[in-house]
């Protein structure tokens, strides 16, 4: 598993000291106000022990966050695989921070990262993100990133029940973009 390190930021293999970090955050209404219902220790830790399976088995998937200045470990970003339930294809670019980490740039620095590995190393030609309607900062952060969105492509989630976060949007940033954003 490739690690990542940015200015602030390593992007990591999971350890076991990340669990209870991990868990508190899926504890918490503020952090999971978009993303539905809070999750138990025991789901937290199924999460982290998919995500590193998954790792493995592609080569990419979610890094644990750690902030390089105190060792703290401060949330999740990385690169998932579209599931085959969703109206679209592809492979998303995410960020879960603790709430500590909001408003830092983190998750703009590591979003940054993924990117970078997901155009260079793995070559892919696309990388998506997407967010519930009402999640702007998470939207905010995308248009940071240099991703663009056409309201033609807002769905709603199959996966989610009938409610304020089933309405999503997506955005995209393809690899000539981010080529002539990035100055090569």
């Amino acid at each position: 598993m490739p690690e990542l390190r940015t200015d602030r930021l390593l992007l990591r293999r999971w350890r076991e000291s990340d669990l209870e970090p991990w868990a508190a955050m899926n504890a918490d209404p503020e952090v999971r106000e978009h993303l539905g219902d809070l999750l138990t220790r025991e789901q937290s830790d199924a999460v982290a022990a998919l995500m590193q399976a998954q790792f493995d088995q592609r080569g990419f998937g979610w890094w644990a966050l750690e902030s390089r200045a105190t060792g703290e470990f401060v949330g999740r970003a990385g690169l998932d695989v579209v599931g085959e339930d969703m109206p679209f294809t592809g492979v998303d670019v995410g960020w879960r921070l603790t709430r500590t980490a909001w408003g830092h740039g983190y998750a703009t620095e590591a979003a940054r990262a993924c990117l970078a590995f997901a155009f260079g190393d793995l070559g892919l030609p696309e990388v998506i993100a997407t967010t519930t309607v009402h999640n702007l900062r998470s939207q905010a952060v995308m248009r940071r990133l240099g991703m663009t969105r056409d309201p033609a492509d807002d769905f709603e989630d199959p996966s989610v029940p009938e409610g304020p976060l089933r309405r999503c949007v997506l955005y995209r940033t393809p690899v000539e973009l981010r080529t002539a954003r990035l100055g090569a």
